[in-house]
């Protein structure tokens, strides 16, 4: 006989080329018509309870359900009296708005049992207990927690890093909390979300932490670690992964630009740019030093700010010139950390760091599926070049 729920090993084995929103909508919407079917039967599947058993199961039918998010193949219970179908299925549009709000909401532990109750209602099925919700929960958590802690492998020589602030309820009170992620690029010029960790700041320790964390899923080779600049991810950056550290560009311009009135703004950033035209390292420093000096008398702070940020914005120009316009920022975490704001202020306040890691975790697991379907990233030239493992050289064998 058919097993009664979607084993999450089944869900894990099918690979990074699945589209993760719509396994999403097949595993949540198997797992809510199990649940509502238990509640009609008065006992769950394969359960010895004849004293309060209302109904029995009777196999399954198969039902293809054509989602946004593509087909969807579902099996609907039958039972031995009466029929059993899920109002949610007509009419699809609709539905499938409820029912991406019934993920949305399980994601987050917030609400309360009562909320989900009614969305699972308005889907056409009866209520869900408390248990049965914390159940669902804990199921995603396990996806989410299976992605975010899986093993590592390859080189990826280079890696982008940045935080963004959500609100949680912490003892009482409303607090901010970082939520940092990592990205990183192999020697196959693959993209993938290497990492996630919720903390109360980004200082230094917390940095070195989550750095390590990464090591011991097996994360190495890297030789570039680009963020904006803060002296705890540089600090860990070196200390951890013995890597060049990379400041933001556009962070930095955003920082000197600050220092120039709003009329000669334009004339600032126009001067700094001519820098980051030149052809080679050594060229690149020239110009830095000579803008600075033609800044320093009108703008000194301006002019100190680029004495003591010149190797760090210009790091790059040490790696391959093929790979300069890809490491000079951190836009590729600024477009992730953007759909994370826009998902997590439908939330509002979190009740809990871990109701944060199950929404966010989960949206990195789509993005990453995303990502995987893609060309690569980034021009395989020179990335070898920078790889820790050797390629292996065979002999010629005389014939």
């Amino acid at each position: 006989m058919t097993t009664a729920t979607m084993a999450l090993a089944e869900l894990a084995e099918k690979g990074a080329d699945v589209d993760v929103l719509r396994q999403m909508v097949q595993f949540m919407a198997q797992r809510l018509m199990e649940l509502d079917v238990e509640g009609r039967c008065g006992a769950a599947y394969d359960e010895k309870n004849p004293a309060e058993r209302l109904n029995s199961r009777n196999g399954y039918r198969e039902r293809t359900w054509d989602a946004r998010a593509g087909s969807v193949e579902l099996k609907i219970p039958k039972l031995r009296q009466g029929s059993y179908f899920p109002e949610f299925l007509e009419p699809r549009r609709t539905a499938e708005k409820a029912l991406t709000a019934v993920i949305q909401e399980a994601y987050v532990q917030g609400i309360s049992t009562r909320s989900v109750d009614d969305l699972v209602k308005s889907l056409g099925m009866s209520g869900v207990s408390k248990s049965q919700v914390s159940r669902l929960c804990g199921e995603l958590d396990e996806r989410v927690n299976a992605f975010l802690g899986r093993q590592i492998e390859g080189d990826w020589p280079y890696l982008w890093v940045d935080a963004t602030y959500v609100k949680t309820r912490e003892a009482g009170r409303i607090v901010s909390v970082a939520v940092i992620v990592a990205v990183g690029v192999n020697t196959d010029g693959q993209r993938e979300v290497l990492g996630l960790k919720v903390g109360a700041s980004e200082a230094e320790p917390f940095w070195t932490e989550f750095l390590r964390s990464l090591n011991r899923r097996g994360l190495r080779g890297v030789k570039l670690v680009i963020s904006d600049s803060h002296e705890g991810i540089k600090a860990a950056a070196a200390k951890v992964l013995k890597a060049t550290w990379q400041r933001c560009r556009v962070h930095f311009m955003r920082n000197a630009l600050a220092h120039a009135g709003k009329t000669q703004r334009r004339m600032v950033s126009a001067a700094i740019g001519t820098v980051f035209v030149q052809d080679s390292a050594d060229a690149a420093r020239a110009q830095w030093r000579s803008v600075a000096d033609q800044l320093r008398d009108k703008f000194p702070k301006l002019g100190a700010l680029m004495d003591d940020a010149e190797n760090d914005v210009l790091a790059l120009m040490t790696f391959p010139r093929a790979h300069w316009t890809q490491i000079y920022s951190t836009n590729p975490l600024e477009r992730l950390n953007a759909e994370i704001k826009r998902r997590t202020n439908v939330v509002g306040i979190f009740p809990n760091d871990a109701s944060i890691t199950r929404l966010v975790g989960a949206m990195m697991m789509e993005q990453n599926d995303e990502w995987s379907l893609n060309r690569r990233y980034m021009q395989l030239e020179g990335l070898q070049t920078l790889s820790d493992t050797a390629p292996t050289r065979l002999s010629a064998v005389a014939r």
